[in-house]
């Protein structure tokens, strides 16, 4: 989608002269699955090393570039939508985006690789594979409660679809391994 009457204005500097390569490393997984988790231990290590990354989080997206939407399937697709061009934006500015947001329809996903590949920019699939009886177990916003108890209607794994990857990257299992070896996998992928 382009707004109409607008061309792409082409910046003085070019990907080859930035000092850092960007790519996209795109979390998705249930609710409570430990996207967010990883992605912050993705982005500290990154920083740590002298390389910028940036996590762009669901929740937090949703307090300014996303704030006026609500969780139909309609404004989910647009969420994802908009948080896709950030990513590819921040990638080609040799930012490591780091998108974690449950993503749960693989079309939607598709379009956001799409749309890096579109720029020619790098872009990882990482599957947070976590059962869903572990995610309602860790809970942390009681959402899964509140959908058990009829009280909150949509919640993905419950009454809302969540289309797992097939051809992700790198798939992270809780039963795997713990935190930082999952963070070694991600940084592996980008090397």
């Amino acid at each position: 989608m382009r707004s109409p009457d607008v061309t792409w204005h082409a910046g003085a500097v070019a990907r080859d002269d930035r000092p850092s390569r960007g790519a996209t490393v795109w979390m998705t997984g249930l609710p409570a699955s430990g996207k967010s988790t990883l992605a912050v231990a993705v982005e500290q290590a990154l920083v740590g090393s002298g390389r910028p990354a940036y996590v762009l989080d669901g929740d937090n997206v949703r307090h300014g570039l996303c704030g006026d939407l609500g969780f139909s399937a309609d404004d989910r697709a647009e969420n994802i939508r908009r948080v896709a061009h950030v990513a590819r934006l921040m990638a080609d500015a040799g930012v490591v985006a780091l998108v974690s947001l449950v993503s749960p329809l693989s079309r939607e996903r598709a379009r956001a690789r799409e749309l890096h590949r579109e720029a020619a920019l790098p872009f990882f699939e990482v599957f947070v594979d976590t059962p869903l009886d572990v995610c309602e177990a860790r809970d942390p916003k009681g959402l899964y409660a509140r959908a058990r108890a009829g009280e909150l209607v949509g919640m993905t794994g419950i009454d809302a679809p969540y289309e797992a990857p097939t051809d992700a990257e790198l798939v992270v299992r809780p039963a795997d391994g713990p935190l930082d070896q999952a963070v070694g996998a991600v940084l592996n992928l980008l090397d």
